[in-house]
Parts: structure tokens; sequence; C-alpha cells
């Protein structure tokens, strides 16, 4: 047995071990398909086990995710702080080797991948990332930025359709460090693929720009490799190679669909191992694993060796660059633009303060960008003068998505996991329901994302109910570690943004207006670095009866009210509630001085579904809020059919009091 064959057999019977002492998990893929990553990462792979976030690593996502017995296995042989006691603890609590993989609990995981298709589209992010960096960094001598990004995919990845989304901005933008290689088993998990798949993929890829090779005799390692390095080659196109293989492979369920997610059970796995001529021992690992092991950490270690090397002469001869460059890759995005957000003296839509923000402050942080899909003058996400990102220029800094929703999320997760930029994205808040999968997964993972969420309400007015957000709010307020910050004029979107600039541990979501909105007047009211607690006082009596509370758009009708209360000589308190999730953040005393427990009368307004307002109003509360659709109406009518004027909130309060 060769040492490519004794180690590709450790990477599978380790998979197939760790999958039937967990009585769950998927052995197929491991056994299909592990001689493809391990010659990945054997032969074309820059890494540092000993350092996983080594900045210019070659990357690997396995998109197939629950192919994770496999990348675990992968990651022992390759040297990652990964024990075999971590792998006999496969899907067990707090273990490092959970179901599908999670970037932020093992070792040389690249992207929390699992819900398929999303892997796919964040290594178009970490190309794209590469790209825009290599650019700005690179000098002549000194490719500090110089790595490609690989992706394993499995059919229900390239099923999902955002991966044809991807792949045809990876196409267009010509991301040639970009390296795509299908496990083309042909079975998923209902049966063989052709239940519900006839397409020619490899000419799908043909017609999206990309390189495009077949290796037909799936388990020939040589064929393989001169794939990958032809695919190395190209300068002009991102690669999608196409290996047939065999779910299941050398096992008595091969190419079976009820090997791709169940154990094969203990005899088939004894008949497996005698068909590889492997020993029957569990876990077994064969001494030359263990010095292949001190090997590839040798090599990494000496691959950032010599980056560091060329690094240190780089920031002999380019200070300020090299700077910026470790500033960028710790999160670390300066100060400066902090000078720079403007203080609005005039009405306007939070989406309108908004970009006048990100163009205040965009030249002072240069690896800040994004862009939209295919709406950024109503996103107001549009960096002026700054141009448009392609194959061509790759130092401008708007990325036209297109319609592309769901493909935005993930290549601004491939963007966040690679380092170096802080990403953003706009569209309208209905149209997060097209993203959700990816904020979800951004939260999960701590990415620092940013949406810029606009037409946040039935303001929007005369689009209609299939353009106004009605459940959208609430619903991503469900979402943990997901900041939901809902600013009620431009001076406190100035703050939103900054807010969402200074926290790294996750994403942000600004929801924002179409419609034009007063100042609030803070020579009257406090001033608007409240929202840096979530929630703030903006009128108060001494001793309130009664709360009122409000998030964006509704903060001025509502704070009317309160003044009009207040004038009748009703103790009133009125509440910006900005962001659920900062104010949950804050200690007990801030949190039960604002909102104390001795006020039983409570009011919240918002023009969206009122659920989760009752954690605050109560049982006993009231909430005005809009639990149907929208109609189509110039956006102030709308407000006032809908009772979101100041004399409807008036009535229904005054009413609540009497009660």
């Amino acid at each position: 047995m060769s040492r490519d064959e004794l180690l590709i057999n450790t990477i599978r019977f380790l998979s197939v071990d760790q999958v039937e002492k967990a009585k769950s998990g998927h052995p197929g893929m491991p056994l299909g398909a592990s001689h493809i990553a391990y010659l990945i990462f054997d032969r074309f792979l820059r890494f540092n086990p000993k350092n996983p976030k080594w900045v210019n690593r070659d990357r690997f996502v396995l998109s197939a995710g629950h192919a994770s017995a496999m990348l675990y296995s992968l990651l022992f042989v390759m040297g990652y702080d990964i024990t075999l006691e971590d792998l006999k603890n496969f899907r067990q609590l707090n273990s490092k080797t959970p179901g599908h993989p999670e970037n932020f609990l093992t070792p040389g995981v690249e992207a929390t991948t699992g819900p398929l298709g999303q892997g796919i589209g964040n290594a178009v992010g970490m190309a794209l990332a590469e790209k825009y960096l290599s650019s700005y960094f690179n000098r002549d001598d000194y490719p500090i930025v110089d790595h490609y990004t690989f992706a394993l995919v499995s059919d229900g990845d390239l099923m999902e359709g955002v991966s044809c989304e991807v792949a045809q901005l990876a196409g267009h933008w010509k991301l040639n460090k970009l390296i795509v290689i299908w496990d083309n088993n042909r079975v998923s998990i209902d049966g063989p693929t052709s239940l519900s798949w006839s397409e020619d993929v490899l000419k799908r890829f043909e017609a999206f720009g990309w390189y495009v090779q077949k290796v037909e005799e799936g388990y020939n390692l040589q064929a393989i490799e001169e794939a990958i390095k032809k695919a190395i080659g190209q300068k002009e196109r991102p690669s999608f190679i196409s290996v047939r293989t065999h779910l299941g492979y050398g096992s008595p369920k091969q190419d079976d669909a009820s090997v791709h997610g169940a154990p094969l059970g203990k005899e088939n796995v004894l008949e497996t191992k005698r068909r590889f001529g492997w020993p029957e021992e569990d876990f077994y690992v064969p001494e030359e694993v263990y010095e292949y092991k001190e090997e590839r950490i040798r090599k990494g270690e000496e691959f950032e060796r010599s980056w560091q090397e060329l690094f240190n002469s780089y920031k002999e001869a380019y200070p300020e660059l090299a700077d910026l460059f470790l500033k960028v890759f710790s999160k670390d995005w300066g100060e400066e633009y902090v000078k720079h957000i403007p203080v609005f003296t005039e009405p306007m839509a939070t989406r309108q303060a908004s970009g006048k923000v990100i163009n205040a402050i965009a030249k002072h942080m240069p690896t800040f960008f994004g862009g939209s899909s295919d709406l950024s003058e109503s996103n107001n996400t549009y960096l002026h003068g700054m141009g448009d990102f392609s194959a061509e220029s790759p130092l401008a800094r708007n990325i036209h998505f297109g319609v592309r929703e769901h493909a935005m999320g993930t290549i601004l997760n491939g963007m966040a996991y690679h380092g170096g930029i802080l990403p953003y994205g706009g569209t309208f808040l209905v149209f997060s329901d097209y993203m959700r999968p990816p904020i979800r997964l951004a939260s999960m993972s701590g990415l620092q994302v940013i949406y810029v969420l606009t037409h946040d309400s039935i303001g929007l007015g005369e689009d209609g109910p299939t353009h106004q957000p009605i459940e959208q709010l609430s619903s991503l307020r469900l979402i943990p570690n997901l900041w939901v910050i809902r600013p009620a004029d431009a001076n406190e979107t100035a703050i939103a943004w900054q807010m969402a600039i200074e926290r790294k541990s996750g994403p942000t979501a600004l929801i924002l207006t179409r419609q034009k909105l007063p100042l609030i007047d803070r020579s009257k009211y406090p001033p608007a670095e409240g929202i840096k607690k979530g929630a703030y006082m903006l009128l108060d009596s001494d001793e309130p009866e009664v709360l009122l509370m409000a998030s964006g758009s509704e903060v001025h009708p509502t704070l009317k009210v309160g003044e009009m209360l207040k004038e009748e000589g009703i103790k009133v308190r009125v509440i910006n509630m900005a962001s659920f999730e900062v104010f949950e953040a804050q200690d007990e005393i801030y949190k039960s001085s604002l909102i104390p427990a001795s006020v039983r009368k409570r009011v919240a307004v918002e023009a969206g579904r009122g659920m989760c307002w009752y954690k605050y109003v109560g049982l006993d509360g009231l909430v005005i809020s809009l639990e149907t659709f929208g109609k189509s109406a110039p956006g102030e009518k709308l407000m006032d059919y809908f009772g979101f004027s100041v004399e409807s909130i008036y009535k229904r309060v005054r009413e609540y009091l009497e009660v």
C-alpha cells in the first residue's frame, strides 16, 4: 500500500469509525471523496496547522458539510489541533467535532457549512476578498496576499439555486484563484440524482464563464492532480472540476442512497475494512500517519516562516501599508472614520442618511466595501467615485450583485470569513427573506457583516403589500446574535453605523426608511448616542404612570402623543427602542431603571407584527402594531389608514388608560 493510499484510508476509516461510534452521521461521502480532499491538502494547499488563521494560507471550504467526519479526520492527519479523542467524541455535547463544521469551534474549519449551497458562496466571497486585498496591498516583489480558495461540493450543493447565483458572479468577475471540485457521485438522499436532475452541469458552468474539466476515472490520483494543476494555471477564469466518484465507495452499500446519512453498521464496517485491506481495529492509526503529521507541521511552519520573512521586508519598504494590513486582519478599522461621521441638520429618510454616512467614512476605511442586490440607488449603498468592482477594476469598491440576494449574503459571509475586509450589503427589508440562511449563519459564526435593509414598513407606500415588510422585522429579531437596529432619524442612523463598525462579534442589520423622517430636536431631547444602549428615554416624568415605546419612524408620532399626554397631566415616559438586542445586553440596573417593573401601563408602537413587544409591555400592555398585509397607496395615507398617525395612536392610548 502506497503512502497516499495509507493516508487516504486512514481518513476514510477514521471517518467511518466516528459515525459508527456516534451512531449518527454521514459515511458515504468520506468513503467516496476522502482521496480528493487529501490530494488538495497534500499536493496544493499552503497552510500551517499550528496557526490555522495564518492570513496567507490557502483556503479549503467543505461546502458539503455533512461530510464533516471526513474533514475532522483530514485535519487530524494534517497536524491540526484535533486529537483522536476529539474524533471519538464526534457529534457529542461540547466536542470539537460537531455534526456539521463550525468555523468558530474547530481549528482548520474555514466556514460553517451544512445547509447546502452556502459553502460554495462563501468560497466565492473568499476569492473576491483575495482579489481585492492582493490588488490593494501587493507591490512588485511583495505578493503578501497570494492564495487559492478550494471548495469541495456535492450534488446537493449544485442543486441549490444559490450555487447558480454565486457561480454566475464568480465567472463574471473572473475569479481565477477559485477552484471548485464536484464530488459527482450521482446519488442524493432520496435515491439517484436522476429522480430530480437531468441538466448538463458542466455546460452550466461553461456558460457561466468557468474553466471546466471532467475526471471520469475518479479514483485516479494522477488524473485529479493534473486537473488541479491546469486549474491553477488559469489566469482569467475560475475552475470547475467534475470528479466521478461513488457514494460509500468500497462498502457493501456503494452507490446506495442509504449510505448517505446513516452508519454502515458493524458488519458492513468490517467488510469494508477487509475490502481495503485495513485492520479491523476501531480508530486505527498507522505509525506512518504520525510521522506524516510531523512533516506537515514542519512544512506548514516553513510556509508561514517564509511568508513572514517576505512580510518583514515588505514592512520595511511599505511601513504604512504593513501597519494597515495588520490592523484590518485584526478587525481594527481605525478611529479616523469616526471624525468624519456627519451630523445632520435637515430631515431626510434614514436610507439617505445611511448613504451619506458610508460615503463620508469609506475613504478613511480602505477595506470597507460592499454593494447591493441591484438596488444601490434605492438602498443608498453606492460609494461615489470609488468605481464598480470587476476583473478589470479589482480595486473598485462597489459590488454589483445583481438580483441575487441569497448569493450576496453567502459572498458577504465569505469575505468576512477571509478576514481583512468589513463587508456590507443592501436590499429591501422585505427581501431579507431571500438571504435569511446566510444571515443566520453569519450570526452563528460571529461574522462582522453589515446589512443595509431599507424600505422598512408600509411607509414605503405605492409599491404595495408585496414590497411592504410586516413580519420581517420581528423575524430578524428572533435570530440569536444578530443586532437589529432601527434608528428614528438621520443622526441615530449615523450612530447606528458606528455601532455596527465597532461590533466585532457578529452581524448587524440596519433597518431604514424610504420616507423622509423629521430630526429629533436634540436641544430638547437627549442626544442620539442614546441608541448605543439599544433603548433610551426621550421624554420623562417623575414617577411615570405609563410607558410609551416605539422604534424607527413610529418614534415621532409616539413622542408627540407623549407630549400631549404630559400636557394633560399624565405622567408619561417615552422610550426609543432602537434595538432590542443591544438593550438586552445592558446591565439589569439600566434595564430596570428604563422599564421599571412598578409601571404596569405600557404601550408599544411599531408598524409591523407586534409579538416581540409583549416581553416589554406584558400581558396587560397595549401593542399598536400591524397584523395584516399592507396596501398600495402613498405612505402617509397608509400610516393614517392603519392607525399610526398621531391622532390614532393618541386615541388608542387614551382608551387604554381609561380601562
